[in-house]
């Protein structure tokens, strides 16, 4: 009998963006390995894409860089199109046009994944949340942890068993291609729904519509998971399939945790949510949390000293998630660092926080003086600068024994950075001298 895989054999597939950190790497390789004729296409030429290039593990894997051609999109069999690369681009309208098949990286993996997998998504705490979960999970099967944080797992295919539990972490980006393949993991959980994303989805309806993939296609013995502190997912139980329970409710028994902030005991109640789901038992989960160390670039502590400590919390990339990390510090302790890249987000709520809980704020990079004019507005003056470098000067000359040096810029990081991570690193190696 021939297989989705027999299928791939000699047909002819454009990978679409390579990516500078490897987005389209673990896709461009899976078709190879396939017997997929694949070409990879990309905007940016090959010196930029170097590390990426290196990491393609076939020969055969055609590269057409430096910029996108026609015959590409239109004389292929199959589109497998990276989450970050614009719908509206014109080769890809044409192409859909035309009837090109497309696809995604994860939709190739949600349709040959043998194991159960849960799908998790939201605007802020997905990462946290997944690798709690992978944790607690891992104390009774063998699990594998992918999607949007870490590397492509289609290359870990064939050590995937069906006894195995997948945690993926899925964005909107990814949520938005799933109708192509009708595909939803076995367990559905949403953290929240805020802001973010409008220079891409252009209105928070589009925006939820995209979230919501991840319920629609579940099967009845699925379940979906909803934080019930979370009243923007009140109305969401009537897209889902399966059964709908609501975890994260008021008389919860908390955690014992390592981490910081009511949103880390959100993120552990999620975790134990999943966990229940799938048959962990209680005090399971608490050694798994209890032990649970956090993330890199999530309210992350870097350095210590002289009575001030400092925070990387660089994977804020919304206002909602700098307002929730200063929820972690006494109110007037934290010198809060906010700026970057202007996603379309709105900075009232945000100046209305800082101005109640910060110490100061300094603002920086592209968004820098909007959000200074809305915490001036709710009645704190903010210091302003252009780089992060100087940003960090103004607040480690603010910070005061027992204060705080917080990044968490509620803001991507394009504009001075070509990821939340350099920027964080950046952050890092300022605290630590």
């Amino acid at each position: 009998m021939q297989t989705t895989d027999d299928l791939l054999r000699g047909m002819r597939v454009t990978v679409v963006g390579l990516g500078r950190f490897g987005g389209g790497v673990g896709a461009a390789n899976f078709l190879a390995s396939r017997g997929a004729k694949v070409t990879v296409s990309d905007q940016a030429d090959e010196e930029i894409l170097s590390e990426s290039v290196a990491q393609l593990t076939d020969d055969s894997i055609s590269l057409a860089l430096g910029g996108h051609r026609e015959c590409d999109f239109f004389d292929t069999e199959l589109l497998v199109v990276n989450p970050a690369f614009p719908k509206t681009h014109p080769l890809l309208v044409e192409a859909t046009r035309r009837g090109v098949p497309r696809t995604s990286e994860i939709n190739l993996f949600l349709e040959r994944c043998p194991a159960d997998m849960v799908g998790i998504t939201g605007s802020v705490g997905k990462s946290t949340t997944v690798s709690m979960c992978g944790e607690v999970l891992s104390r009774r099967y063998r699990t594998h942890v992918g999607g949007n944080i870490g590397r492509s797992l289609l290359g870990d295919l064939e050590q995937i068993g069906p006894e195995d539990i997948v945690v993926l972490e899925l964005s909107s980006f990814q949520l938005e291609d799933i109708p192509l393949v009708g595909v939803s993991p076995r367990v559905g959980l949403v953290t929240n729904l805020i802001p973010n994303h409008l220079d891409r989805h252009g209105t928070m309806e589009a925006y939820a519509s995209a979230k919501q993939n991840l319920l629609r296609y579940r099967a009845q013995r699925g379940v979906t998971l909803l934080n019930a502190a979370a009243p923007e997912l009140a109305d969401w139980p009537a897209v889902a399939g399966g059964r709908v329970e609501w975890y994260n409710l008021p008389d919860d028994e908390p955690f014992d945790l390592r981490v910081p902030g009511d949103h880390n005991q959100a993120n552990a109640q999620a975790a134990w949510a999943v966990g229940r789901a799938l048959g962990i038992e209680r005090h399971d989960a608490e050694d798994a949390l209890k032990n649970f160390h956090g993330l890199a670039h999530r309210l992350e502590l870097v350095a210590d000293h002289d009575g001030v400590q400092y925070f990387n919390d660089s994977k804020c990339t919304t206002p909602r998630g700098a307002e929730v990390a200063l929820t972690a510090f006494e109110p007037e302790t934290a010198v809060i660092l906010l700026g970057g890249y202007d996603k379309g987000a709105t900075w009232d709520e945000l100046g209305r926080e800082v101005s109640k809980r910060a110490k100061r704020a300094v603002c920086f990079g592209q968004t820098g003086p909007a959000i200074a004019e809305a915490i001036r507005t709710a009645g704190m003056e903010p210091f302003t600068a252009d780089t992060l470098d100087e940003a960090f000067a103004l607040a480690q000359r603010e910070a005061a024994d027992g204060d705080t040096v917080l990044l968490s810029p509620a803001c991507a990081s394009w504009d001075q950075f070509t990821n939340y991570e350099e920027r964080g690193e950046r952050f890092t190696q300022l605290a630590k001298g």
